[in-house]
């Protein structure tokens, strides 16, 4: 049996004329992180499984597999970068904790990197909102 949807005898709704497009831009070269869960991210139309530390063209694996672990040196290859990234999100697992005593002030003390400190959910499309702000921004996420 063949069904049809129902009928008001009034005129199909019309599309409303839209005279402002708000899909964010993606400057080029730059990469969204377009997924997450599993042990992996999705980083533009790459997989990445583990750990990953992300600047705006480039990912890194990172060994990083709980909170405890990060630290000054855990983040090295983010320090040696701190032209790049002067916000660093930290996706610290599942959900949030406390980050470790001390690190947000020798970031911005000592590096002049401003510590976000969240869930890798969160951190992952903050990230995205401020790539598509230009910011200069770097994340290092622990998979989830």
């Amino acid at each position: 049996m063949q069904t049809r949807p129902a009928t008001t005898g009034l005129p199909a709704p019309r599309e409303p004329d839209i005279s402002l497009d708000i899909t964010p831009l993606v400057p080029a070269g730059r990469q969204l992180i377009r997924g997450y869960g599993d042990g992996r991210f999705l980083i533009s139309e790459t997989r990445h499984e583990g750990s990953v530390l992300v600047f705006s063209e480039e990912t890194l694996p990172w060994p990083v597999t709980e909170w405890e672990q990060i630290s000054l040196e855990t983040l090295a290859p983010v320090l040696q970068r701190a032209n790049e990234a002067r916000i660093l999100l930290i996706g610290c697992g599942p959900s949030f904790v406390l980050p470790p005593q001390g690190l947000k002030t020798a970031l911005k003390k000592d590096h002049g990197i401003v510590l976000e400190w969240m869930d890798t959910g969160a951190a992952c499309r903050t990230f995205n909102v401020l790539l598509i702000e230009e910011r200069a921004v770097a994340a290092a996420l622990i998979a989830v």
